[in-house]
């Protein structure tokens, strides 16, 4: 039916406005981006990966278009010159091409323009494969089973897989077409008795038919390489089968495929169809017998029988490539017998536990909202982040630190000017040593408030506070800043003491507004006309988007995997947001493939929302960048953090002059740079396992290990994070580290503790395993949990009565004194009142070490009820050491006492026989009396031994007393005579 003249004209006009919309809106969308790129200053990767993909697009769409396009218009070409007739007789296929071969020209068009747009689109997304291909890196080292260096499986090889991709696809996609093209147009025919082709149809089937099986035995060779990323074996990589069944298969079937290929261009010369149905046959039952059944038996009979022996080679192999994939090959590992005694433990010695965190990130984080949120508008991320700067005494502390966003307008004012050009930021640094809290158990915040004030608000410099980009949600909306430099509209800090507000003008960078034509851009970009007609936009203006942290490096890094948690740090007197990017890939030889979600989840992660990477498995990571944003202006800088990593040489080739180098880094962001947490929990995951080098022992598998589950959260299927803090390792000096626990396969008790160094001043990146002796059950982290909460539960329940909960925060293990001591801080969730939301204040640590457990108010007070029994029993000891020297001082003052007295007595009787005498006899007097003033004198010395205070002689009743009736005379004078003494 033929449409009416007007609705004939108004449809092309219809069809082009659609068009041109539609095209803006693609313009828009590119156009924007490359205004972003210029306003961050990294249009180099923009216009790297637009023009990459451009070129892949038009190669794979032309290369589409010419060979399944080619081969379409060789069959309409080659069609029989009467048509289906020569075959007699009409066929279905008429009917078709009755229909179709009047627009056969507009649907030829169609179809190709769709195949070129997804052909295309498919080979431009694979931007990455070539420029790796193209800049790839060498390694310097080789595989074990065909001695290539490493790069050719990670960079060389993926290319040539999609490469043949490709051409599978082209030829599959070639074949189809020509066989619908000669079959509409008479070229062959499906009919009794059989089938019936032109000799054009034959010769053109039979040469993409052996373009195909050529293909596929190019496949066959480059399969063999492939054998390292096997996962047929007890591990990942070539394994006895593979090594002595499958790769021999595959050079088999491509010397066969070739074969066949040959046949099948055969058929272009000898008619029929026996060679090609000769070659096809020969082909599937090689396949099948040689690529599948072989290789099934020799897994069946030769290794599963013996394979611990069979795969000890290919498991060793595996081994080696996982600890050099993962990079965990230079860990250290020691035994460690954790069953020191607390008894024995010196007072005095070591008090590297004394300073440990307390503060959980996890929990403080309502902690800070309630007592340093300020307005309900602002917030603080989940959870928290662990960082370290000085106190006043110079010495580095963990502190545990946030900062203060943005959420949006407040409720009933998010309209289009608050939301987007008045609540445009945060404001401020928020931080409290991880080591104390208040005298109310609240954090002992040093920077706080609004403007930020505090000791290290002062030792920073903080001259920045504002935050304009930041973790929230609301970051992931636009906002309009730096518009009115006489009049500032955007909300800056609320003014103390009163309702009104501080204002502010944005003067960082941005996407200018200025023009018109930008204007129209962004209207249509966010489908917002305020944009464009507002009077408060104008030359001044910059918008800025993109203002998650993570998501602009990602932006500007596409080739990097990114750690799922940024921290802020204060660096050189700015708020700074430090990002991890890994390189990372899934084609190491003979690497253990994860998925790296699987690796990475745990308490922590499951707080906050995962962030998507580009692929989920991988066999290599490395830590090449550190990647940092400027909370105020955006500003985005990535350093070189790992030089050695070919990956990263690799991308430094492909975007020359991105990726600034490590010297660049101040002093002060080096000082805040820590080990990542995601490649940490990666290489614990591996090392799990990994940890053992003999393939005898792998295989067995009896001393794997597992990451335990969070004690704290009573979940045993979500594993324990690790946790930043600064501790003491076995000969080492306390160091800033990220720590983790391992418990064994079967069973609760401890099997190993983990640490790396975690700071860049000295020795990062250091990992070193405390393995606890397996001869001796050590308690793991749920033991301890469980001690303590069947320990100290009374005393717990009471604290969490009424309106209150106990919320137990990290339950932290430390190498201390030759043992490990366990420190749990224990909160009270308390309601704030007024419509808050509870809050938990830190009440308790619980300690333990050994048999001992203690509980206190404070750090100190729990480890002196664990370590301080010792102290008390020293001190008793050396108090009864001074009883039973008194004691014995004491009877020697007695014995004397009574010596004395006893020579007193004696030598007064006998001076009272001398008189009693007949004549008295004066010598015996005389030196009886001489004996009894010596006794006198000692009896005086033993009663001032027995009363050392006391400051007067004996009284005269202490002494011997005579008999009533006679008293002793004086003591006559040695120059008087008896005749005188009368």
């Amino acid at each position: 039916m033929r449409l009416p003249r007007r609705p004939r004209l108004l449809l092309p006009v219809g069809i082009a406005l659609v068009a041109i919309v539609a095209l803006f809106f693609l313009f828009s969308g590119i156009y924007t981006d490359y205004l972003w790129f210029d306003a961050v200053d990294y249009t180099s990767v923009f216009t790297g990966v637009v023009l990459t993909q451009i070129v892949l697009f038009l190669v794979g769409a032309l290369l589409m278009v010419a060979i399944a396009g080619g081969n379409m218009l060789l069959a309409f070409r080659t069609r029989p010159m009467f048509g289906p007739a020569m075959f007699g007789g009409a066929s279905g296929a008429d009917r078709y091409r009755m229909a179709l071969d009047p627009h056969r020209k507009l649907i030829f068009i169609i179809g190709m323009g769709l195949l070129a747009l997804f052909s295309g689109s498919s080979f431009a997304g694979q931007w990455q494969t070539w420029l790796q291909f193209v800049n790839g890196a060498s390694f310097g080292k080789k595989d074990q089973l065909f001695e290539f260096d490493i790069s050719f499986y990670m960079f060389d090889y993926p290319f040539i897989r999609m490469v043949l991709n490709f051409l599978f696809t082209a030829i599959i996609i070639s074949i189809l077409l020509a066989a619908i093209t000669h079959y509409l147009y008479g070229g062959f025919r499906l009919q009794s008795p059989g089938l019936h082709a032109s000799r054009a149809a034959r010769v053109h089937l039979s040469v993409l038919l052996g373009i195909f099986v050529l293909l596929k035995a190019i496949a066959y060779w480059i399969d063999r390489y492939g054998l390292v990323f096997s996962d047929r074996g007890f591990v990942h990589g070539a394994s006895y089968t593979d090594v002595n069944a499958v790769l021999p298969a595959k050079t088999i079937l491509a010397i066969i495929a070739l074969i066949c290929a040959a046949l099948f261009f055969a058929g272009v010369v000898r008619p029929g169809g026996m060679l090609p149905g000769v070659s096809f046959g020969l082909l599937v039952l090689s396949a099948i017998l040689i690529g599948g059944v072989y290789p099934a038996l020799v897994e069946q009979f030769q290794v599963k029988p013996n394979q611990q022996g069979k795969e000890a080679l290919y498991i060793q192999r595996n081994i080696d490539a996982t600890r050099e994939a993962y990079d965990v090959d230079k860990t250290e590992v020691e035994t460690y017998n954790a069953q020191a005694d607390p008894a024995k433990v010196q007072p005095g010695g070591d008090t590297s536990v004394s300073g440990v965190r307390l503060l959980d990130p996890a929990l403080v984080s309502s902690t800070y909202e309630q007592t340093q949120r300020i307005r309900g508008f602002y917030n603080f991320a989940e959870p928290l982040d662990v960082d370290r700067y000085r106190d006043a005494s110079g010495k580095m502390i963990d502190h545990v630190v946030g900062v203060r966003e943005l959420t949006g307008p407040p409720e009933g004012q998010n309209n289009w000017i608050n939301r987007h050009l008045v609540y445009t930021h945060g404001y401020g640094f928020v931080a409290a040593p991880g080591n104390k809290v208040d005298s109310s158990g609240l954090p002992d915040y040093d920077a706080k408030d609004m403007p930020v004030s505090g000791p290290l608000a002062t030792s920073t410099g903080l001259k920045e506070p504002r935050v304009y980009f930041g973790e929230e949600p609301a970051s992931a909306e636009y906002v309009i800043a730096g518009g009115n430099t006489d009049r500032p509209q955007e909300l800056d800090y609320p003014q103390t003491g009163g309702t009104g507000q501080k204002n502010t003008t944005y003067t960082g960078g941005g996407v200018a507004l200025g023009s018109f034509f930008n204007r129209m851009l962004y209207a249509a970009k966010y489908s917002e006309a305020n944009i464009l007609l507002s009077g408060d936009v104008n030359a001044d203006s910059k918008i800025l988007y993109e203002r998650h942290p993570r998501d602009r490096v990602q932006k500007v890094a596409p080739f990097l995997t990114l750690d799922g948690n940024p921290y802020p740090a204060v660096v050189d007197g700015r708020i700074t947001w430090i990002v991890d990017g890994y390189t990372t890939s899934n084609d190491y030889p003979y690497s253990q493939s994860e998925s790296l979600g699987d690796m990475t989840r745990d308490t922590s992660s499951d707080r906050r929302v995962i962030a998507q990477q580009p692929t989920d498995r991988i066999n290599y990571i490395r830590n090449s960048v550190k990647a940092t944003v400027d909370a105020y202006d955006g500003t985005v800088k990535l350093y070189a953090w790992d030089t050695n990593d070919p990956v990263l040489r690799t991308w430094s080739s492909a975007f020359p002059g991105v990726i600034r180098p490590a010297t660049e880094m101040s002093a002060d962001l080096k000082a805040h740079v820590r080990y990542p947490e995601d490649l940490f929990k990666v290489q614990r995951y591996t090392l799990s396992r990994y940890h053992i080098t003999d393939p005898s022992a792998f295989y067995s598998g009896q001393d794997f290990w597992n990451v335990p589950g969070d004690p704290t959260q009573g979940d045993k299927n979500t594993k324990q994070p690790p946790y930043y803090l600064t501790t003491t390792m076995p000969g080492e000096q306390p160091t800033f580290s990220l720590t983790t626990t391992f418990v064994p396969r079967q069973g609760p008790n401890l099997a190993a503790f983990m640490a790396v160094n975690s700071s860049a001043e000295s020795g990062y990146g250091r990992i070193r395993i405390l393995r606890m002796p397996s001869s001796t059950p050590i308690p793991g982290p749920g033991q301890a949990q469980n001690a303590f909460q069947s320990r100290f539960a009374g005393e717990l329940n009471l604290l969490g009565v009424g309106a209150s909960s106990v919320r137990y925060g990290n339950l932290l293990t430390l190498p201390y004194a030759g043992g490990l001591v366990y420190i749990e801080p224990v909160y009270i969730q308390v309601t704030a009142g007024g419509g808050q939301e509870p809050y938990p204040i830190l009440q308790r640590v619980l300690v333990s070490f050994g048999s001992k457990i203690g509980v206190g108010r404070t750090l100190t007070e729990a480890l002196k009820e664990v370590f301080g029994e010792q102290e008390q029993q020293q001190e008793q000891q050396q108090e009864q050491n001074t009883q039973q020297q008194e004691q014995g001082e004491a009877n020697q003052a007695d014995a004397a006492l009574t010596s004395a007295i006893t020579n007193a007595q004696k030598a007064y009787d006998d001076a009272q026989k001398a008189l009693q005498a007949s004549p008295p006899d004066w010598d015996a007097y005389g030196a009886a009396q001489k004996r009894l003033q010596d006794a006198l004198k000692a009896l005086e010395g033993a009663n001032r031994q027995q009363q050392p205070d006391a400051s007067a002689s004996p009284s005269p009743s202490a002494s011997p007393s005579a008999s009533p009736s006679a008293s002793p005379p004086a003591t006559p004078s040695p120059s008087a005579s008896p005749a005188e003494g009368t």
